[in-house]
């Protein structure tokens, strides 16, 4: 990293222009900030996260959909469900994944809160005092919902989520723990007993691109180690919580459309300076 000094001052900046309840409306996490109750909003943001591949007009339509049909209360849905809930998911559909994929992910929740009377104390059962970051407990944790939500699979559940110990950067788990363990204008995070000091970054294809023009890293490829070099990169600018600035950054792409190739935004743009 050259001149972090100078980097962590220009994140400063764009985590105060960002990170407000002005630009909440630009990403899913809007989705979350629907419910009051700590149980709600974990569910709430297990399904907006899953959900938030492809373009944001139709991932914010997918979510609200989806969501209606659960009723007032998410954690009440899955609570009660069976095959009269499941059926209130049949023609659900965004891009690779459907009803029948939520439906067995609803069961393994149903499962899990049955067990640990939350999604937060099944992740807490999963986590080591010494890990060093959230990718064991997350791996743990996958494993013990997939395993929750039975044997037989849909086509699209093993999209729906990740595993750690595949190649994949796991961008919407990471989401998910970033909305449910930080708390600030943007992150609602209802969790309590996990430190944002252990959270990976969602890395995916824009947030990759930024990273490597901030010298941050030099893959062209979003895996799950690249996004653990990344956070730890981001970890010498802020120790405390390394995942700060994602929601700005990502920003960059989403409202004010940089495209990596010359845009309107260019200009006035506060990472021009890396850019050039």
């Amino acid at each position: 990293m050259n001149n972090p000094e100078k980097l962590r001052k220009i994140l400063e900046g764009l985590y105060q222009k960002y990170n407000t309840p002005e630009y909440i409306s630009s990403d899913p996490v809007m989705f979350v900030h629907r419910y009051r109750s700590r149980e709600d909003m974990e569910i709430a943001a297990f399904i907006a996260s899953s959900l938030a591949y492809g373009r944001v007009a139709q991932v914010k339509k997918s979510v609200d959909n989806l969501l209606s049909r659960m009723g007032k209360s998410p954690r009440d849905f899955i609570e009660s469900f069976s095959r009269k809930e499941a059926d209130k998911l049949s023609g659900f559909k965004h891009r690779f994944n459907t009803g029948e994929d939520f439906a067995l992910l609803f069961s393994g929740f149903k499962e899990l809160i049955a067990q640990f009377a939350s999604l937060e104390n099944a992740f807490n059962h999963c986590i080591e005092q010494d890990d060093r970051n959230v990718i064991p407990a997350l791996t743990k944790f996958t494993h013990l919902l997939r395993e929750r939500a039975g044997k037989k699979k849909s086509r699209g559940f093993s999209y729906l989520i990740a595993d750690p110990e595949s190649k994949s950067p796991c961008k919407r788990l990471n989401m998910f723990l970033r909305w449910t363990v930080r708390k600030d204008g943007v992150d609602p995070g209802p969790w309590e007993k996990i430190g944002a000091e252990r959270l990976i970054i969602p890395l995916d294809t824009h947030l990759i691109r930024l990273c490597r023009i901030l010298c941050l890293h030099k893959s062209n490829n979003p895996t799950l180690k690249t996004a653990r070099e990344v956070t730890e990169q981001f970890a010498l600018i802020c120790p405390e919580d390394p995942v700060k600035y994602d929601f700005a950054l990502s920003r960059i792409g989403i409202v004010e459309n940089c495209n990596g190739s010359g845009c309107t935004y260019c200009g006035t743009c506060e990472l021009k300076s890396y850019c050039g």
